[in-house]
Parts: C-alpha cells; structure tokens; sequence
C-alpha cells in the first residue's frame, strides 16, 4: 500500500493512509483529502494503486492536477521524490511498510467491469470504484503536457518570414483568389523557398509546408481539428491549453498555438470576412467559419488567461431524421409524431441546454417543411441549413465602432412579418424578440419553429415569460401565459447526458390555460435506467398513452392518423 502526505499552505500537513488502494481529491464528503472553492469538483483527482505502483489521475476534462511542476492528465508509477499539486495543495506519495502492502489494485483498462476486489459495500469510495473503472483509459500512461518542439518553432518561423518576403515580392493580388487557389499557391511557393533551406533531417518536411499555409491561409493549429469529423466542439482556453470534445466527451487536443498572439491572428481572420470586429472596447465576439461552424472569441481585459476561442462544428452531412434514430438520439414513433407535427403545421419550440443538439433538430425538423412554402430564418450568428427553394435568410448586426448601427432579432422578427412568409424559424430566442414570435404565431403564421435553453418543458414556459417581459411591455402576467398556450403547440425537450449521449427526453403538447396555468399534456418521455458497461446511458422511449388535440382534430377532419403511435406504454429498449 501507499501513504499520502499532503500539505495545505493554510492549514499544514495530514497525513492519509486509503485501505483499499484509492484516495479521492475534491469536495465530496466522501474524499479523503476535502477541498473547497467553486472550481473544484467533487470527485476533482485521484490517486490509485496499480500492479506497477500509484497513479495520480485528474477527474474530469478540465480538473488541474501538475507533476513536478508539468500539467498532466495521467501519471505514474509515481516515485516518493515526485509532487503532486491540485488546487493549492502539494501531495507526495510514500510506500508503506511492505506487511500493509498485500493487496494491490490491479491495472484497471477500459474492459474492467468490476470494483476492486478490496472495494466494499462499507467503504466510503464504494461509488467511486466503478467510476475509475469506467474511466480509466488503456493502458494508463503518462501523459505530459503538449510542448512545442523549440528547433521545430525556429524553422518554422524563419520559413514564415520567408514566404511572406516573397509574396511581397512577387506583389500578387491575394484577395482575388479563392481559397482553394490561395492554399495552393501558398503551399508551392512554401516548397519553393524550402529548397533553399538547410533543412535538418529530421525534420518532416511535408508536415511544416501544412504548418505554415495553415498559419498564412487557414486558422493555424485549428485546420487539423476542424477537418476531423468526429470532433464536435474546439476550446481554446488560453494558447497552450486545447480541449476538444469527441463523441460526447471532452479530452485534451493534441496540438497548441504557438502564442497568445498566435491566437489573437486566428481570431481576426475569423471575424474580418464577416465584418465583426474584436478590441478592448468590444472583447466579445460571436462569428462563424465559412462551414457554418458557430465561433464565440474572448479576450483580454475580459478574459483573464488569455484570447479564447469556442468553436462548435456542425456536421458536413444534411442529416436526416434516420441519422438521429441510429443515434439512438429518437425513437420511430416519435419521429413519426415530430414528422406529422411540423406538416401540420403546428408551432415548435426545441428545449434543452447548452450543446444538447437543439439545433441540429432544428435542422432536422425543417426537412418535414414542404419545399413550396417560404420561409424565413432569423439568427444572431447564421448556422441554420434549410434547404427549401423558397427560403431567405437573415443574421442581427452588432453595433459598428460609434454604437450605432445594431440590427437585434427583435427587429428582423417584425421585418419577416412583412414578407409574405409561411413559416418563421428563429435560431434562437434569448429576449424580447420572444414576444414577437408569439405574436407571429398567433397572427397566421403556423409552423414556426425555434429553441431556447431550458432544462425542462416546464421550465421552458417560465423562461418564455421572462423573455416576454424582457420586451418592455407592461403586460399582465395572465395575459402572457394566454399568449404563449395560444401560440405554442408542442415543446421538445432534448438532453445531453454525462456520457456525451443526446436523447429527446420529453414531447408535450400546451393545451391551454386553466386558473392561470398553462396546461400540459406529455406525449413521450424518455425513463432513464442506469448506465451500461460501456458508460452509456440506458433506457427506453415511452409513451404516455395521452392523444393530442390536434390528431383528434385531423381524425374528425378524415385525415389518416395513426393512434397507435401513443397507445403502447413502453418502446424498445435503447
């Protein structure tokens, strides 16, 4: 066994002997080093006895944890002599004598499906077990911090500077090329001057010609992310600290920036081609990449450890309705549902938080839009891809350099109405434009779809209210909700679970106002049941076995409607 000593600068050292080979760090009651403070969590780090010796493992994507001075993610065997810092706290690692030392917790991989053998029920870190044995990659390594290879820099730079003389030699005109055309001519004339070079050996020759028409042409560090598919988010924290997420989980990205102005670059050459501008009078900006992808920048004063950037990628692929049910993101029959809704023109709202996927549903929802109708969307930064032959699109302006000049939501809401439009999609409500989406949809214009952050239907109702009054209108709270049942048909919750998994957990349907409480009906819902061994969430889609308003109203019309679709209580199992 092993003995932790760890030493606080305020409160001294303690010393913790972890019987069954784990000591947890962080704010739950249950660890054995406690520390407190809002960015800590409760399972923050670990420390955890393999066959070789300890591990120091951080929990979580962005826990802090430094050997010797390094940030890591994985460490180990950890020695006596190496120091180990999370949040303030320095911890060193001793052996104990050999007698304590019988039971070792064997290496754990990511097909380990138990406990340790010395985990029990009785034991404090009983929860956590089956945690380190779901997280833990294979095999554990160590895993240093992403440093820049300086011979690697130097080259790199003095190959920079060389191209750029060149380009200003040859005065060519740049802006009239393409981006295709641009890259090329970059990467050949990056060749060119590279044969003049004495380029070490070891050096990849081909891979710094990519470096330095990326850094010329494209976003630097960022191409290499942006072309992997199967990364959904970039987070630039500072230059030398990258986060990526894949699959639904957030990891650390094999490449830095080179500098904090390296970064700052990328940002511009984000923000220029779309007439947004970043400063210190203005050190917010939201944009977008020429894929669509959605960029929000900070930087200093307001971003403390440097220029940020947050990218969130949408798919290459129009994805279909069918994409989302192998996703298991959906259930057959309440795609159907969803299908027969948006032709029935009935008004939308998605519901969910932050990267849950509204808008990528949104997207989906809009293929069911028959292609003869117009229709107009409306965003603050344009991501949205409808693909009607009748549509016009429209994105808010910010304030130009003197304050003036800002085009808000609320005002391209009440310009669509003057367009002659069939359905109004709205990216996203956030404000006092909520009031002039109600009043659209109450006003003839059915099928309107939009989404606003929530963690439920209900909750969704009470944040549409607030954004009501966030309009200035001195209405009566009576009045608004009469607004909202009025104008909105159905909410469509989605949610993004621990694993990384997207689910639509909820479809309700508003049936109106009762005592001053608007009325809803829930349609389907999805029962959580645990995780699997892969880390997963399980559980099924069900149905209610309510019927909506509208399909009694279609069925007394003579319409074919499916009533089978909301009798069976429980679906298959995903």
């Amino acid at each position: 066994m092993f003995r932790v000593v760890a030493e606080h600068v305020k409160h001294g050292p303690m010393v913790v002997r972890p019987h069954d080979g784990v000591c947890l760090i962080g704010r739950s009651p249950e660890a054995h080093v406690r520390l407190e403070g809002w960015n800590i969590g409760r399972e923050h780090a670990r420390i955890v006895r393999r066959a070789d010796g300890p591990y120091v493992e951080a929990v979580g994507p962005l826990a802090a944890v430094s050997v010797n001075g390094e940030k890591v993610r994985w460490y180990g065997p950890l020695r006596p002599e190496d120091v180990v810092e999370v949040a303030g706290v320095t911890l060193r690692i001793q052996p104990e004598p050999a007698a304590a030392d019988s039971a070792a917790v064997p290496a754990v991989t990511e097909a380990t499906a138990a406990p340790p053998a010395a985990q029990t029920a009785g034991s404090p870190l009983a929860s956590v077990a089956p945690l380190v044995a779901a997280t833990a990659p294979q095999p554990p390594v160590r895993v240093e911090k992403n440093v820049i290879d300086p011979q690697w820099s130097r080259w790199r730079a003095a190959l920079e500077e060389r191209v750029r003389a060149q380009m200003d030699l040859r005065r060519m005109d740049l802006s009239s090329m393409s981006r295709e055309d641009l890259q090329r001519f970059v990467s050949n004339l990056a060749a060119e001057v590279l044969q003049g070079l004495r380029l070490p050996p070891e050096l990849d020759r081909e891979r710094l010609i990519k470096e330095v028409v990326d850094e010329a042409v494209g976003l630097g560090p960022l191409e290499d992310l942006l072309a992997d598919e199967t990364v959904t988010e970039i987070m630039v924290n500072r230059f030398d600290e990258v986060f990526i997420e894949r699959r639904g989980r957030l990891e650390p990205a094999p490449t830095v920036f080179s500098s904090e102005q390296a970064v700052r670059n990328i940002i511009d050459r984000i923000v220029a081609p779309i007439g947004r501008r970043i400063d210190e009078s203005s050190p917010l900006v939201d944009a977008r990449l020429h894929d669509g992808s959605r960029v929000n920048a900070v930087i200093p004063p307001v971003a403390l450890k440097g220029a940020n950037i947050t990218i969130r990628k949408f798919s290459k692929k129009r994805l279909q309705m069918e994409d989302l049910i192998g996703f298991g993101s959906v259930e057959p029959r309440m795609a159907e549902f969803l299908r027969v809704a948006v032709e029935q023109r009935k008004n939308i709202i998605i519901s969910g938080g932050t990267g849950s996927g509204k808008t990528t549903l949104l997207n989906v929802l809009s293929n069911f839009i028959p292609p003869n109708e117009r229709v107009v969307t409306i965003e603050d930064a344009a991501e949205l891809k409808l693909y009607q032959p009748n549509l016009v699109s429209m994105e808010a302006r910010p304030a130009n350099v003197e304050g003036k000049g800002a085009i808000p939501i609320r005002e391209l809401v009440r310009n669509a109405l003057r367009m002659r439009p069939d359905r109004i999609v709205v990216g996203e409500c956030r404000g006092g434009e909520a009031l002039d989406m109600l009043q659209a949809m109450n006003t003839g214009h059915d099928g309107s779809l939009t989404t606003a952050h929530a963690n439920s239907p209900r909750d969704m109702l009470s944040r549409m209210e607030v954004m009501v009054m966030m309009a200035g209108m001195e209405l009566p709270l009576a009045a608004i909700r009469e607004q909202i049942a009025s104008a909105i048909d159905i909410i469509v919750q989605i949610t993004r679970f621990s694993c990384g998994s997207r689910k639509l957990t909820a479809i309700v349907e508003v049936t109106g106002t009762e005592s001053g409480v608007i009325q809803l009906q829930e349609l389907f819902y999805f029962k959580q049941q645990g995780f699997g061994p892969d880390g997963k969430v399980r559980g099924t889609f069900r149905a209610s076995g309510s019927i909506p308003e509208f399909y009694e109203e279609m069925r007394e019309r003579g319409l074919p409607v499916d009533m089978s679709l909301f009798l069976e209580a429980e679906h298959e199992r995903l």
